[in-house]
């Protein structure tokens, strides 16, 4: 995945600035990013603060590990029972 140019910190920041009043587009003008990537953001961390947010990256990032060694783990199971099973 590709990785966000912008901190936890300043995406809850431009979400805080349209939630105060500022308008989306003045918004997206002023940070460099589309609409829908806004909104994509706010989905995401909507309503979060920066030390949630960060708790959710590290979540995230465990999740991702954890993932991999399932699949390495259930690849290495249908290898054993290969193998196990043509002798």
């Amino acid at each position: 995945m590709r990785k966000s140019r912008f901190t936890e910190a300043q995406i809850i920041g431009m979400i805080k600035e349209q939630e105060a009043g500022m308008p989306t587009g003045d918004v997206c003008r002023r940070h460099g990013l589309s609409p829908a990537t806004f909104y994509k953001l706010k989905a995401k961390y909507g309503g979060m603060e920066v030390s949630e947010a960060a708790r959710l990256k590290t979540l995230e990032d465990e999740n991702a590990k954890l993932k991999r060694l399932l699949a390495d783990t259930m690849l290495d199971n249908v290898v054993l029972k290969d193998l196990l099973g043509k002798n």
